[in-house]
Formats: C-alpha cells, structure tokens, sequence
C-alpha cells in the first residue's frame, strides 16, 4: 500500500510514529518475529555434513554402476513457489525438480563445475575463511565462461543443500549504497558512521557479520536508481528530513542490499517505505524488496519484508501531479512485457490499493496511455519551474 501524510495538517513525524505503532502492533498479533530475523543460520558442521552426504550419494552412484547426478529445485517454474502477504515469494515444500546428470552431453560440465564449486565451498567452511563470488570465478575463469554461471550455481547450492546462502562462506560484492543516522561495527571491527552529508557508505559485503548497530531513525527510505539516490544527498534529504536512513540497490538490488534492508527491519522495526519510478520495472524492484523474487524464494524469510510500503512515484501521480503529457516516456515493448508478467503476480491481487490503481487505470496508466514516468524527468521538470 502506498502512505502519505493524513490530511496537509498532519505532522509527518506524528504520523510515522503512528504508522510505526500500527507495525509493532501487527507484529505482537502475529506472535512477533524471531530474534534476529529470517531463518536461522547453519552452523559450519550442519553446511559440511549437508555437503558430506551430496558426495556420499555420488561415490554410493559411481559403486553400483550408475552415473552420479545433482537433484536440485527448479528455481524458475511459478509452480514451485506459494505467497504468503506475511513472508512474500517462498518455495513449496513438495517442489519439483531437475536433475544435472554426468552422463548427459547437455549437462555434465555443468555436473562438474557444481562439484568444483562444492570443493571450495567444503575447504572455505571448515577453514572458517571467505571468498566472494568473483574470486570463485577468477580460479578458472576459462572454465567458467562468465560470472553468472557462477552465480547461479552457488545459488543451486544454496538450494540443494537446504541452507542460507551466507552459510557457505561465500560472499557478493556489494553495489548499494547507505546514508542518514546509522552506526554499525563490521565484522574485522571497522567502526561505520554514516551521515547525512553528500557522501554515502558502501553496504557491507558480509551483512551477517556487522553487529551493534545503533540509530535514531523514523524511518528508511528506498530508493530504486542512484541518480535520484545522489540527488536526494544533493539536496540535503537525510538532514531535513532527520533522523532517517536511505539506502539504494542502484536498480535491481544485488543480494547484501536486500540483507540489509532486512537487517535494519528486524533490528528497528521502522517504517519502511520504497521511491520507485511509475514504471513496470520500478514497480517490480519495489516487490523484490518487499516480496522477493523467484529465482531467490527458496530464502524468502531472510530477505523480504513485507511491510515496506510503496511511497511513490505512483502511476496515479502522473494524473495528480499533472504531468504534461509530451514529457512521458513512450513505453517500449519489453516494458509491456513486464508489464504483463507483474499483473499476473499473486502479489499484485492481494493487494487492495494496488487494485484500485489498476481499476482506476494507474497500475495500467501505461496499457491504456502508452506512457511511464520516472523520477528524473520530474527532477528535470522541477527545475524547469524554478528557472520559470
């Protein structure tokens, strides 16, 4: 659902807290949360005894004769996935899957490359050490091919094996970006100190191991793209709008963005709220952070947090705010097919606002008028005004 002040006399920050009231208060109906939020971690000896008992099957395989295979969760079948409005995306207990077979020309390298991978994640657990998912790649970079492969077999692990991905001692780099009234010690004991200046801090690349965080915030602000990110820093957002967080995945969040989005809920329980164009794309980056996504549903309660709340843009805005129409974008059609597959999203139907935006065409401004809007053309028309 979308939030804004109730009424032009309503105190921003006395709705926040009443907001936030609301959210403490589902939360004790709900029987509350786990300390620490999400799945709890697998200890190191859980991780190598999962990955002890895939290399048994494989040697029990090879001894009688058969060729050995992989059996892992189709992560990208809308069969295998179930929504929860409480927990978002999630894998189904009973889900098909897929095997990766050493005797078939289609997928023994692949066979291979998830056991190559499985050995540096046996010796990185039980030495206690980390690498990141670019350093799995750069010990064989011609084996490989390129980084996704790498991705998508570290995440086929994580699925197999039936733990979070952090639990293999493998780390991603980090793209985000953090600011406002937020301290927090890393890991090697670096102390952090974000402000609310021109300069953000780069979100950590290992979100389990930062502890101690302290802030006065009312709320978090997400923010889809950077440009918008930097000039809300520009214009001093963090201080004016103080004590706050903001934080941005710059576009699609990479997986330590989303970790920490969930850290800070689970740890401050304050609003959250999402600032995404009026576009398919924008739209569908606010629910990963809010409900997740497909290909990532097998950690869904380490990663979503429902209770975000889509602040804007909204497509609705484009009426309201009464944007010239020759300043919106002509959508393209790849955006029709974002589109297209974002209705169809069970998120989508369980939620009331979001029908009515779609019954009073705002979702579907963009069916209907061919057009988006994003954010920086609203910055560009702003100042526009001011020069006027």
């Amino acid at each position: 659902m979308a939030f804004a002040p109730m009424g032009p006399e309503a105190s921003f920050f006395a709705v926040l807290d009443q907001h936030r009231a609301s959210l403490l208060a589902a939360l004790r109906r709900g029987g509350g949360e786990p300390a620490g939020g999400g799945t709890p971690q697998a200890s190191s000896s859980e991780v190598l005894a999962s990955i002890e008992s895939v290399i048994q099957d494989i040697i029990t395989s090879v001894a009688r004769n058969e060729a050995p295979a992989f059996t892992i969760g189709n992560r990208s079948s809308w069969e295998n996935i179930k929504f929860e409005d409480s927990v978002g995306l999630q894998m189904v207990t009973h889900f098909t899957t897929r095997k990766i077979k050493s005797d078939s020309l289609k997928s023994v390298k692949k066979f291979a490359l998830i056991l190559k991978i499985l050995s540096k994640i046996y010796k990185l657990v039980q030495s206690n050490t980390y690498a990141t998912k670019r350093d799995i790649y750069y010990t064989d970079s011609q084996l490989f091919g390129n980084q996704t492969v790498v991705d998508n077999i570290i995440n086929d692990i994580s699925c197999m094996l039936k733990v979070p991905r952090m639990s293999l001692h493998i780390l991603s780099t980090s793209k985000g970006l953090i600011a406002g009234n937020l301290r927090y010690i890393e890991e090697d004991g670096t102390r952090v100190h974000c402000t609310c200046g021109a300069t953000a801090v780069a979100v950590p690349s290992n979100i389990q191991g930062i502890r101690n965080l302290i802030t006065d915030a009312k709320f978090l602000l997400i923010v889809e793209k950077d440009a918008t990110f930097q000039r809300l820093l520009d214009d001093n957002f963090c201080n004016r709008m103080s004590p706050c967080i903001m934080i941005t995945g710059k576009g699609v969040p990479d997986l330590n963005t989303r970790l920490l989005v969930k850290k800070l809920w689970d740890t401050f329980h304050i609003p959250v709220f999402a600032l995404v164009d009026a576009d398919p794309h924008g739209i569908e980056i606010m629910c990963i952070y809010k409900y997740g996504s497909m290909a990532m549903s097998f950690e869904a309660h380490n990663l979503t947090v429902p209770a975000i709340r889509w602040l804007g843009l909204l497509p609705s805005d484009i009426k309201r705010l009464n944007i010239p129409r020759d300043t919106l974008i002509p959508l393209t059609k790849r955006d029709q097919m974002k589109l297209d597959s974002v209705l169809k999203r069970p998120y989508v139907t369980c939620q009331p606002f979001w029908r009515k935006e779609q019954t009073s065409n705002c979702i579907e401004v963009t069916c209907n008028g061919s057009v988006k809007e994003n954010i920086t053309n609203l910055e560009i028309q702003s100042q526009a005004a001011r020069l006027d």
